[in-house]
């Protein structure tokens, strides 16, 4: 299957705890387009105290990525975005320009602590939604508070968040417990986007054409296109 999409990697070199190097950005988009994947939005990490690289380092080392791609890769299309860690300030830093939205759209990748509890989730997704953004809840699995309620789970969608798993908890790289976490969300209708959190060439690989066999196998091909490829879709459009 070609065309599929990919949201959350850590695919820019040099600006976060993904790739270390252009090279190594390379193999990852090779794996990638070996894997059906036509669309990149790349998600640089934003955290305070961790990773704060300047926007004009991450448009830099963008722009030398597109310009690597495109050379050996016409129909592959990179898109940039961020994985943003919520903070007291987020909405006003995303009204300035000084963090960045999905692809240039109203949808925010929005990362949570492994700690952080019901009530500042929904508060934050609140705030980002009553400010006219779109939350994308980053690796909702990786949030206990989250992932042991599907019934906040479902109230967080009806607030207007969608939810994102990674590849590797769908094809049960990330163990038995996550792959049937994962399975539940999709029997529910509750999962909106599959993102690969490719970090690295050697660990941490980006994994799609894995993800997308087993949702196929799961739910059928049509589901599974609605999820790797139309929903995505929608953030470019």
């Amino acid at each position: 299957m070609h065309g599929l999409f990919d949201i959350h990697c850590h695919i820019i070199p040099g600006v976060d705890d993904g790739s270390k190097s252009l090279e190594e950005s390379i193999k990852m988009l090779e794996m990638e387009y070996k894997d059906g994947i036509r669309n990149i939005i790349l998600t640089p990490h934003f955290r305070y105290d961790m990773f704060e690289a300047s926007e004009e380092t991450v448009q830099k080392q963008y722009a030398r990525l597109v310009a690597a791609a495109s050379e050996r890769w016409a129909d592959l299309k990179l898109y940039l975005g961020c994985e943003l860690h919520t903070s007291m300030d987020m909405v006003e830093c995303l009204r300035q320009g000084k963090r960045r939205t999905m692809a240039g759209s109203r949808y925010v990748l929005t990362e949570f602590s492994g700690g952080d509890g019901k009530t500042y989730v929904k508060e934050r997704i609140q705030k980002l939604k009553f400010s006219g953004y779109y939350p994308i809840i980053a690796h909702v699995e990786r949030y206990p508070s989250v992932r042991d309620d599907l019934d906040l789970i479902e109230e967080l969608r009806n607030m207007g968040a969608c939810i994102q798993v990674n590849a590797d908890t769908i094809s049960g790289k990330d163990g038995f417990g996550m792959k049937r976490f994962a399975k539940k969300l999709m029997k529910e209708d509750l999962l909106d986007f599959v993102g690969s959190d490719g970090h690295g060439a050697k660990s941490r690989t980006p994994d799609m054409g894995k993800a997308y066999a087993v949702v196929v196998k799961v739910m059928g091909q049509s589901y599974a296109d609605h999820i790797f490829i139309e929903n995505p879709s929608k953030i470019i459009s």
